[in-house]
């Protein structure tokens, strides 16, 4: 699971991804509401509400915009009554106010990723032209015809295809394929390579340097 943090006290934010990477989470740190809307996807977001180019609120409110999955908890010094109702009416999931115990967040993330693993809704066919990936039963179309992938070159497909036409970087890939980033680009550059002759439509599969790889829209 990737974890986003948005804080800007940096003493606090060394200890959460400290915390944080210790159980098994990938983490970015944003310090600023501007990095926090810049940051690429995740499954989760740890929000400070106090942020120095702007209110932690309008973050939370623009990134619930962007996906109803994403899981966030706002993490703030703002205790009072009507600072969790406009959080929580903003689109938090949860609200921690500070201080408080890395073991009770931690056990609110876990309660809150569990949740949004069940509540995500099943999407068994992805359509990027011109390509039909079946999730179900792991096939695969490109124009019609049948394609027969490894179980590697499956998965780095359905990584690309669930963002088409944006880039998504090598850690995003190795992370979804292997759940590592340790196997290393090499090992992924050479499943890319044997995809894109299996799949046999030139430049289907662009690489975006220094980034990762884009599956082509249209």
């Amino acid at each position: 699971m990737r974890i986003l943090l948005v804080e800007d006290d940096h003493r606090v934010s060394a200890a959460m991804v400290a915390m944080l990477q210790r159980r098994g989470y990938e983490v970015e740190h944003a310090a600023t509401a501007a990095a926090a809307l810049a940051a690429a996807p995740c499954d989760l977001v740890l929000l400070d509400l106090n942020l120095p180019d702007g209110d932690g609120v309008d973050v939370c409110r623009s990134l619930r915009s962007r996906s109803e999955q994403l899981g966030i908890i706002a993490v703030t010094a703002r205790g009072e009554e009507r600072d969790r109702v406009v959080g929580l009416r903003t689109g938090a999931d949860d609200y921690v106010v500070k201080p408080f115990s890395m073991a009770e967040l931690h056990a609110r993330i876990e309660a809150l990723l569990r949740r949004t693993v069940r509540q995500a809704p099943r999407c068994e066919l992805i359509e990027v032209a011109p390509i039909k990936i079946n999730l179900g039963t792991r096939a695969v179309e490109v124009n019609g015809a049948c394609v027969t992938l490894t179980r590697k070159e499956f998965d780095i497909l359905v990584s690309l295809a669930r963002q088409p036409g944006s880039a998504v970087s090598y850690e995003r890939i190795l992370l979804d394929v292997w759940q590592t980033t340790w196997s290393g680009r090499h090992t992924l550059e050479v499943h890319i390579a044997s995809l894109r002759s299996k799949l046999g439509v030139p430049n289907l599969v662009q690489t975006v340097r220094g980034v990762g790889y884009r599956l082509r829209t249209g």
